[in-house]
């Protein structure tokens, strides 16, 4: 048997679905090229069927996402796996992946199927997708709870009609480690054929063993792991892929398993999608929380200094973490910029440098040491954008304990710049209001979060937030700055800005 491990990736089609995340094209095409840089077999791009969005998206990382499998889901329906074909049909590497509902609740109350018309479903799908491409994965939805019996009467039919690759997804995480690999284990000695395939497995975190679930399948066999990065994903999210990898890796001799994942890429990886998602990374989170390899006790710290091994059983430096300080200030030039944005894992087309350099001579301006932190937040920010349709120009702001919060704005919209005042509840409600006035756009600002980038006094503050007009769509922003309330109008106008161009592409 292999010993080599394949990682599906599927943080944006899974991880998009968590409750208020919505990644645009720009992001999604950027987070599938660091998906790429980190080393992930394949990236499940998104589910072209459900909107034109996400067919753009996919299509869009299709043709220029190389080196990597990109998958499109699909319903066993003939015209889910036509729509998925035309999106990845660019890649160098296309794979469809087809799924149907495979457990008496779901096949009873949602499909309204018996078990033999699941099975002519599974067969039909998986033909036909074969007609497209020999790289078809199929998945038994909610498998877990499945009759195991006809579980495996399916993943045979799957098999035989051309299946590749046939997922075992616990989808409500409803398993534990030990039932998990006794459960592939039988579906290893049951399902003919599948010696001949890979067999892959997609936890869910509902009881919090997504993780332990995954590395007790591929004890028994499995040789693919889906999941996401950051474990983001529906209800309480999926298998976190960085901890599954670094499992593998630090525990090598349990399970004598590799995968091709360049590890160094980590950290960055799981910073960008907490960035683009706004979903901050708890500070106890294993492997990339901020408190992963910090130690506040005396005795570990002790310990730490005399040999790192005495509390670290993994050296930072092998996610990606380096205390590596970058001294950049407002002399330095567009070559030394470029050149640290490209070790940083950037490389910018001549008028995104232009945009990212004025930026960070901006800010250069106003704090006196410029990081690798804030660099990746510039980027961030500025690049990993939708076009804008406004742009913010200016902010005076007037609060204080006496005095109600007045905010003056200006904003340039076709190369003019106007200017409105509101008053609000405090500042930022203040600045959200002139911008309303502006836009014409009434919006509730749904969240608002900041973050400290570095440390110190001059720190940037990084405000994400999300708004809405409907309750039901809701748009991320986010902005950087040195001023938090300058920070919170840029956060506010990008948000804005995602919304006009959605609806203008009549996405909205």
């Amino acid at each position: 048997m292999s010993q080599h491990v394949y990682i599906f990736d599927t943080t944006l089609r899974d991880g998009e679905q968590s409750p208020g995340v919505n990644f645009n094209v720009n992001e999604k095409l950027e987070i599938a090229k660091q998906l790429a840089r980190l080393g992930v077999d394949i990236i499940e791009a998104g589910f072209p069927v459900t909107s034109r969005g996400d067919f753009d998206a996919v299509q869009c990382i299709a043709r220029e996402v190389k080196g990597v499998t990109i998958a499109g889901l699909a319903r066993t329906s003939q015209a889910d796996i036509d729509r998925a074909w035309e999106a990845v049909q660019y890649a160098e590497q296309p794979r469809i992946h087809t799924f149907i509902a495979t457990s008496n609740v779901h096949m009873q109350y949602k499909l309204n199927m018996t078990e033999e018309q699941v099975i002519d479903a599974v067969v039909n799908g998986v033909k036909h997708a074969r007609k497209y491409t020999s790289d078809v994965e199929f998945s038994a939805e909610d498998a877990f709870r499945s009759d195991i019996d006809f579980l495996c009467r399916v993943l045979e039919a799957a098999v035989a009609a051309g299946a590749t690759t046939v997922n075992v997804p616990d989808t409500v995480g409803y398993a534990t480690p030990d039932e998990f690999g006794r459960f592939i284990h039988t579906i290893q000695e049951k399902v003919k054929g599948i010696d001949k395939i890979v067999t892959s497995i997609h936890c869910h975190d509902d009881l919090g063993l997504a993780v332990a679930n995954s590395l007790s399948a591929v004890r028994e066999g499995a040789r693919q792991i889906e999941g996401t990065i950051n474990g983001i994903g529906e209800r309480a999210g999926n298998a976190s892929l960085e901890e599954v990898v670094m499992s593998l890796r630090t525990r090598r001799n349990l399970y004598g398993l590799d995968t091709r994942v360049n590890t160094e890429e980590i950290y960055r990886t799981s910073k960008m999608i907490s960035k683009l998602s706004g979903m901050n990374i708890q500070h106890n989170k294993a492997i990339v929380g901020k408190n992963a390899f910090a130690h506040e006790s005396g005795i570990h710290q002790d310990g730490v200094l005399k040999e790192r091994t005495t509390y670290e059983i993994m050296n930072p430096a092998m996610v990606g973490i380096t205390h590596t300080n970058l001294v950049l200030g407002k002399l330095s030039g567009k070559h030394a910029f470029k050149d640290r944005l490209v070790e940083l894992g950037y490389t910018l087309e001549d008028e995104d440098l232009r945009k990212a350099f004025s930026r960070f001579k901006d800010l250069a301006d106003r704090k006196k040491q410029i990081t690798d932190e804030d660099l990746e937040a510039i980027v961030e920010e500025e690049i990993l954008t939708i076009p804008s349709t406004y742009e913010l120009s200016y902010l005076h702001i007037s609060s204080g304990s006496t005095v109600v919060p007045t905010a003056t704005v200006g904003l340039k919209y076709n190369e003019e710049v106007s200017e409105e005042a509101s008053c609000g509840n405090g500042p930022v409600d203040a600045i959200c209001k002139a911008v309303d006035k502006m836009t014409g756009i009434r919006c509730r600002l749904a969240s608002w979060e900041i973050d400290a980038v570095t440390s110190g006094k001059d720190a940037l503050g990084d405000v994400t937030l999300k708004i809405t007009v409907d309750e039901e769509r809701f748009y991320q922003g986010r902005g950087i700055s040195t001023d938090v309330l300058e920070a919170s109008a840029r956060a506010y106008v990008s948000a804005v800005n995602k919304m006009v161009y959605e609806k203008q592409k009549g996405r909205g």
